[in-house]
Formats: structure tokens, sequence, C-alpha cells
């Protein structure tokens, strides 16, 4: 490798490609460096249509194309271009003897092979986007790169067109092309596994991430940190369009995700706002307006949402705008914004708003993923949601409780276990998050819907006539007391405890209503 120049000369380059994007303009600049051009099929017309001269494949292997396309360019007149040492004797004495030309340059992208699963093509047009030439040629030049330069990727034709190409430029292409294959193979491995043979855990489960954003730094300013956005037809805070503010930071983007996916439990809801803080909803409403419903989701917990994530559900108009303004907030994140509102968020210099479109399917069914020592846990996400409830308690729920009821429950799902969630009326009253037993969860949010009620001047708690939800069952009965002295009179628990019939009991002596969604809504 030492005694290969740094910058070689580009004789000989072949194209191939399915996006002809650029395809015609760098056939220009390396004609006009007098390089020889090599093509297939739908390149070679192309590139002919502008007026360049073109050699054919077939020309080169002295095999016509066929097979519907299949076999093209799988011969050695072309992988022995591509993989010949040229400073090697028996290399070199193999060319010669067989009349190998080398390639110096090749450029291909590949058939679109996730872009026809995501059309919903039927199985045979799946199989025929496969690419096998595409593939084994990016290999071979990227395998040979000391040599050899391979471009996959229309935006780097520009490192290509004077010619000529550095040895850095190579190694840096060929670490590209072997990650496009990588990826490539992927999606062919996880349509196979995921979609053709129906598993939903694949013997081996390829995972393929592109790296967006370099972030400052990771959960702490020691840690280093980027943001890799997957790949394919997916829609989340990754695809979002920053509006202003400075760059996300990791925990932005934490518990920007977090106010997306609840807040996307409300997309077909009235106007609904999240307030998040440590990708934990510190204040949830639903009301006529956003701007109500703005103030409902502060009014749970005006300290914590200091700093805090807002997320909406409708487009954020004027007057909620103004709202969030009053106090300082990392993100907000909408599926649109008026002109006004996006002029009085520009005032703001620090505050990022993300516009993310329609907001995403909470249903939508998937995989989660979290490293551990040695390996990963992966599991299908938390989309359930619980049918018909189960009344256990001798009093019937009043239709506004089972409202409360339902409206708890999705925000309990949302939050850290263990997780307690009092509401009333559309919003919720205090939420107790992360403690290592329930009781001090219930503890927790009653304390803090009396902070509220103080701050806010109101006569008594919210907690007072509320519903609570419990993301798992009590264990004991000390737990639902807890909420029995909030003034809780409605409960919704997943049930299954050994000690069912005890908190039943408790609740029968309270006059508490009680279902059982029969589900449980871990969140560690």
């Amino acid at each position: 490798m030492t005694s290969i120049p740094n910058t070689l000369p580009i004789r000989r380059a072949l194209l191939s490609v399915s996006d002809k994007t650029g395809i015609v303009d760098l056939g220009k600049a390396l004609a006009g460096h007098g390089v020889e051009l090599v093509s297939t099929g739908g390149t070679a017309t192309a590139l002919r249509a502008a007026g360049l001269t073109v050699r054919d494949v077939s020309e080169l292997t002295g095999f016509p194309e066929m097979m519907d396309g299949r076999v093209k360019t799988l011969h050695p007149m072309v992988h022995g271009g591509l993989l010949a040492v040229r400073d090697d004797a028996g290399h070199a004495a193999s060319m010669a003897e067989h009349q190998i030309g080398a390639i110096d340059l090749v450029i291909v992208n590949l058939y679109p092979f996730e872009a026809t699963v995501a059309k919903g093509a039927d199985r045979d047009t799946v199989i025929e986007n496969i690419d096998i030439g595409g593939p084994s040629m990016v290999r071979s030049a990227a395998k040979n790169h000391a040599y050899v330069a391979i471009v996959t990727d229309p935006a780097d034709y520009a490192l290509v067109s004077g010619g000529t190409t550095t040895l850095d430029d190579r190694k840096k292409l060929a670490a590209k092309a072997f990650a496009t294959t990588a990826a490539y193979d992927s999606a062919i491995a996880t349509w196979f596994g995921t979609v053709d043979q129906a598993e939903e855990f694949p013997a081996t489960l390829p995972i393929t991430l592109k790296r967006g954003d370099t972030l400052r730094y990771g959960e702490n300013p020691h840690q280093s940190a980027a943001f890799y956005t997957a790949t394919g037809n997916v829609r989340g805070i990754g695809q979002a369009r920053q509006l202003q503010g400075k760059a996300l930071s990791y925990n932005n983007l934490n518990d920007a995700d977090a106010a997306l996916e609840l807040i996307a439990e409300f997309r077909d809801a009235d106007p609904s706002v999240v307030i998040v803080k440590h990708a934990n909803p510190c204040g949830v409403a639903t009301a006529a307006t956003l701007a109500e419903a703005y103030a409902a989701a502060f009014a749970c917990d005006t300290v914590s949402a200091f700093g805090g994530i807002i997320a909406v559900n409708r487009t954020l108009d004027p007057e909620t705008a103004r709202a969030i303004t009053g106090i300082f907030t990392e993100v907000v994140v909408a599926p649109d914004a008026d002109e006004e509102a996006i002029a009085l968020f520009a005032a703001k210099k620090n505050l990022r708003l993300l516009l993310t479109g329609e907001l995403p399917d909470p249903a939508r069914a998937g995989l989660t993923a979290k490293s551990i020592a040695g390996g990963w846990l992966v599991q299908g996400r938390d989309n359930g949601t619980p049918g018909e409830l189960k009344v256990v308690t001798k009093r019937q729920p009043t239709e506004q409780e089972l409202i409360d009821c339902r409206f708890a429950w999705t925000v309990a799902k949302h939050t850290k276990s263990n997780a307690i969630v009092y509401a009333k009326d559309g919003s919720t009253a205090g939420i107790g998050a992360g403690q290592m037993n329930r009781l001090e969860s219930a503890r927790i949010a009653a304390w803090k819907a009396k902070d509220a009620a103080e701050k806010a001047g109101w006569s008594t708690p919210r907690t007072i006539g509320s519903a609570v939800a419990s993301d798992a069952f009590f264990p004991f009965a000390d737990g639902l007391l807890a909420a029995v002295e909030a003034g809780a009179t409605a409960v919704i628990q997943p049930g299954g405890s050994i000690r069912d019939a005890d908190v039943i009991a408790a609740a029968d002596e309270a006059g508490l209503a009680m279902v059982f969604t029969g589900m449980r809504h871990f969140r560690h």
C-alpha cells in the first residue's frame, strides 16, 4: 500500500445506476477528462441521449445481457478489472493474458428494494428488486480501493468528477460503500424474516441506522453522543422540521420523543397539550381550545414545567404560543404552526420549534431495543389498549368517572414506573413517577396536587372527585387508601395481584368505583 500514489487518474469508469440523478452531468465531466465510459441498460441510454460515447458492458465481456438483465456484470472482464492489484506481477500477467482492462471508477446505486416494499409490491416484484450484480461490483471496487474508487451516492459525484481520485477519498468512499451494502442486505434480511417469514424475532436481527447529527454531548457533558435515524418509511422526532433555535441535545431529543409519543395518543381527541420533563409527563390536558388545554396542563405542575418540553395535537395558534412563551420552554412539538405563532416564537431564540406533520399512530407495530451489558433487550412496542373494562366493586363508575379513568390510564402508560396518575375533567391533577413503591407514587402525586392548588389559589386540590390510574396492580391496599385520602372516587388498574380481594374490599369500604384493565404498562 505504501507504494501506491496518493492521486490516481481515472482512465475507465463503469456507470450503472437505478437513480439517474446527476449521472449525465457526471458522465460529461468524466468524458471531458478523457475517461472511457462503460455502462449498462438504461444508464447507457441516458448517457448516449446526452451525446456521450458509451461502451456497453456486453462489448467488454463478450456476452449479452441475459435473463431479463439478471446477468450482465457478473463476469471476469468486469471483476478482474476491479479486483486486480495493479502492482502485483501475477495479477498484471493474468490481466495481460486474458486482455482484462483495469476499471478505475465504479458508479453504482442499487435497485430500489426498500422503495418497492414500501409501495406494497407483490412478492415476485420485491424479489426482482434484490440487486445482485450491483452489490458485487460495489464490494469488489471497495475491497480494491487502493486502486479503484467506488461511488454509491450521487452526493459524492463531485469527489470524482475531476478525473482523478485521492487515496483518502477512495478510503472514505469504500467505507461508505460497505455501509451501503450492509444496509441493503439488512433491509432484505429484515423483509425475509419479518414479512415473508412473519417472524417477530428473527434468529438474526439486522438493525440499520443512519447518522444524522453529532450531538454536543450525551445525557451528561462527559458523554459523547450522536443521533441516528432509522431507514425506511418512518416518521417521528427524527423526521420533524426544526424551525428555530440551537441544535437539539441528547436530552432534548429523548424528552421530545416522550412528548410526541404521549400526544400521539390524543391525535384524534379534542385540543390537547402535553408537558414533559425528564421523559415524564408533568401535566396533560384536553379542552375546547389549545390555550385552555395548555393552561390546565401547566397548572398541574408549574414548577416542573419550567424548562420542559411541550407537545400539542393541533396546529399551534397565537394564543397558545403567547402563553407558552410566558416561561422558559426548551422545545415545542406540533403537527404545524400558523405564521403568527411562528413569529411569536421567533422572539425566543433559545426555544426550539419542531413541526412533525401528521402525528404517529400510537397503535403502530414495531420493536424497541435497549442495550445491556453483553447484549440487547428487544420487545414489541407497548401499543396495547384495554378493551372492555371490568368493574370489580359494588359501585359502578359514573360516565364521567370512566372518562377520567381512561384519560388517567393513557397518561400512566407514558409515565415511568411505579406510576400513579390522578385526573379529573380532562386534565391531570397529580402525577407520581419512578418511585420504588406504589404507595410513595400515590403520596407524591397527591402532594403535587395540593401544591398545585395552593399555587393556583383553588379551595381544594383537583384530586377531590378524581380518577386515579396505576400502571400495575396495587400489591397492597395501602396505595389505594392513599388515593382515597387524596379524594379519588374511581380507580383504574390492571388487577392480577394475589391480594386483589383485599384491595377490592378496601375500595368497597371507601365507596370507590374500581375497574380492571387486565393489562399493565410498566415503563422503566
